[in-house]
Formats: structure tokens, C-alpha cells, sequence
């Protein structure tokens, strides 16, 4: 199949490489160009524009932000401005209030739309490992099947609506994030009282807590491994952010997440932006006398 794929950070390289390893014929762009050095030598052709990215069947977003995504898209030389019709697949985590203006754009624009974000760090990225909340058209999902194979080992599709899957996996994130809270809270509570962190780990994820987000992260909070970082906390704090950007749209009270929030903000100004999201737990600890 004929791809674009716009956005060639630590998750979007990773994602662009398996497509080549499956077989694709992918064009690459990226706002650094020399970003996109790596997968020429693999295979991959460079664009000039993201236009130029868009002129096969698919072409696929995994960038930053809105204000990121908005540029590639509605810019000079955006995928709007593409002569051929490739259906849009965005992969990022944006804002419900963009998936739905992109829903609008592209309807009138006449090229197909879906929403299909991910779930899992740059080693399930690089291991075609991660999980993808899809919506949109079922033509445009079907034709992204073989896609989705080749990055990920499960596809939840959710419905006709691609902003359905934005909300998802905004509502995700900040499980996430609520599930780090909680656990650097706990390990904080037994530290107090000479309990390892490590100790307190073995007993949650071997009984009723065996799930990955709670090996994965607590063995990060353990050992404090930040940086480098996996996802780094101004996109966390970017998340959350709209995350109450949706609740605060559809009235729902979420005030766990003002809790979350405080601590990213007080990591960034503490640690700087090079540190990962998880190092909330620093400010746990720090706030218990530890």
C-alpha cells in the first residue's frame, strides 16, 4: 500500500519503520527534515511538503499538538492542499473539539477522516506492540487493517465518529496518570514507614494489581528511572489539560485530575521539560518529607 506518514518522532519513526518492514511503499515528512534520514535508508521516500506525503491511499498524522497537527494539515502545503485523495488517519492525541473540526474539513474536502490513536511507550512503538483505538467510516478503517496490523497487536474499534476514539484515549492518558498518582502515593505511605518501594511493588503487581500499567510504571517509580524520558511531562501536562478542556465542554466534575495537573507543573518546574511524566512521584515524595 501506498502511505504518508507525517510526524516522525521517538512513537511516529518507530511506527513508519514497521510499515516499511511490512512491505509499504511510505513517504516521509517531518518539520526536521533530518528526522526523517533514518527511514530514507530504509527504504522510505522523503517529502517536501506534507502534501506531497498525501497523494497515496493513506496518509497518516502522529505529531505533537493541536497547534502541530492544525499546521499539517490546514498549512501551506498541508493535506488539504494535496492533489490526491488519501484518506487522513490521525494517530495523535488531540483534542475532541480538532478531531471533530477535522471530521468537518475533510467531509467537505471529500477525503476520507478516522481517528485512530495508540496506547503504549516507544519499545511497544518499535516492537509493533501497540494497542489502537480506532473510529471513523468503516471504508476508511477497512482499508487501514493491514496498516494497523503492522503496528500494533490489538485494534479496538469504537465507532462511525473518529472523535469517539480522541476521548478514549484522553480519558486513558489520565488513567494513567491517576494510576502513577495513586501508586507513588502508596509507595510514599510505606517508605514512611521503612517499607522498600521495591517490596511494596512485588506484593501489588504479583496479587490483585497485575497489570502492565503498574509493571511498567512501578518499575520505573522504583528504580526513579525519568530520563531519559518515554513520554515527557509537557505532553503529559498537555494531556491533561485536554482532558479538562472535554470535561469541563460536557460538565463532568474530574478532581483527581486537578491533582495530577498540580504535580506535573510543579516536576516541570522543578526537573525542567527533558523529564518523564511518571516523575510526578517526586513530588510526593517531596511534599512527604522524603
Amino acid at each position: 500500500m501506498k502511505i504518508g506518514f507525517a510526524g516522525l518522532g521517538s512513537m511516529g519513526s518507530a511506527m513508519a519503520g514497521n510499515l516499511i518492514r511490512a512491505g509499504h511503499e511510505v513517504t516521509v515528512w517531518n518539520r526536521s527534515p533530518d528526522k526523517c534520514a533514518p527511514l530514507v535508508a530504509a527504504g522510505a521516500k522523503q517529502a517536501k511538503t506534507p502534501a506531497d506525503a498525501a497523494n497515496g491511499e493513506l496518509v497518516m498524522t502522529m505529531v505533537a499538538n493541536d497547534a502541530a497537527l492544525e499546521e499539517v494539515v490546514f498549512g501551506t502545503g498541508g493535506i488539504l492542499a494535496a492533489t490526491g485523495k488519501a484518506a487522513h488517519i490521525s494517530m495523535s492525541t488531540i483534542s475532541v473539539e480538532l478531531s471533530e473540526r477535522l471530521t468537518q474539513t475533510h467531509g467537505e474536502a471529500g477525503r476520507g477522516y478516522a481517528s485512530a490513536p495508540v496506547f503504549g511507550r516507544p519499545p511497544a512503538a518499535e516492537a509493533g506492540k501497540l494497542f489502537i483505538a480506532a473510529a471513523g467510516p468503516a471504508d476508511v478503517l477497512a482499508l487501514c487493517e493491514p496498516v494497523f496490523a503492522a503496528m500494533g497487536q490489538r485494534v479496538f474499534t469504537l465507532a462511525e465518529k473518529p472523535s469517539a476514539a480522541n476521548v478514549v484515549k484522553l480519558g486513558g492518558n489520565f488513567m494513567i496518570m491517576a494510576a502513577i498518582e495513586a501508586m507513588a502515593e502508596a509507595m510514599t505511605l510505606c517508605q514512611k514507614y521503612g517499607v522498600e518501594k521495591a517490596s511494596f511493588l512485588e506484593v501489588l503487581t504479583g496479587t490483585i494489581f497485575n497489570a502492565p500499567v503498574y509493571q511498567v510504571y512501578g518499575d520505573i517509580l522504583v528504580n526513579e528511572r525519568f530520563r531519559p524520558a518515554g513520554f515527557t511531562a509537557p505532553l503529559g501536562l498537555k494531556d491533561m489539560t485536554l482532558v479538562a478542556s472535554a470535561a469541563s465542554s460536557a460538565r463532568v466534575p474530574m478532581p483527581i485530575l486537578g491533582i495530577v495537573r498540580d504535580h506535573l507543573l510543579e516536576t516541570l518546574a522543578q526537573e525542567g521539560d527533558d523529564i518523564d511524566w511518571s516523575a510526578i512521584a517526586g513530588a510526593v515524595s517531596r511534599n512527604a518529607g522524603l
